[in-house]
């Protein structure tokens, strides 16, 4: 064998050394940054606050719970629609940051949560007359809750984040 067939050979030696050196590496650094987003104290008190956050927008967009926050004296049943609905997207708005947190089915959840309430609104709303009142829409909606309270997605919701935040700690 020649000094330069033995040279080729030690260089893809070392070449593949080198390969399986940094292949190694990678996962090992990949598995450290996996760990280490969970672990971590700093982001596991990141994570719980923003489980907190989206339990308080999980109560704060409930329908029950925005009926009650939102006046309505002297409002229109659409003037109501409209309140109600720019109370859902505001808050929601004021917390969409949290889902850099959480996972992405929280998320998914808290936005259907936020969808089906203003969809129940909307549909409600359209089916009063157009001179009822905000006091009729808020009726139909307490109505439309007690007499199907498998319909809102709020406790599922809770539950879930509840769960999830368990898992963390």
């Amino acid at each position: 064998m020649s000094t330069f067939e033995t040279v080729i050979i030690i260089l893809l030696l070392v070449l593949v050394l080198t390969m399986i050196w940094l292949i190694t590496e990678f996962s090992s650094i990949k598995k450290k940054i996996g760990e280490g987003t969970s672990s971590d104290p700093e982001t596991i008190k990141l994570r719980l606050q923003a489980y907190e956050r989206l339990t308080m927008l999980s109560e704060r967009i409930a329908l029950q719970n925005i009926i009650s926050r939102t006046g309505n004296s002297g409002l229109s049943s659409r003037q109501m629609q409209a309140s109600l609905i720019d109370a859902i997207k505001e808050e929601y708005e004021y917390n969409i940051s949290q889902q850099i947190y959480v996972s992405p089915e929280i998320w998914k959840s808290v936005n259907n949560l936020k969808e089906q309430n203003i969809y129940v609104v909307n549909q409600l709303a359209s089916t009063l007359p157009a001179q009822a009142t905000g006091m009729d829409l808020n009726k139909q909606i307490v109505d439309f809750l007690i007499n199907n309270p498998k319909a809102s997605l709020h406790n599922i919701v809770l539950d879930a984040i509840n769960f999830e935040a368990k898992k963390i700690m």
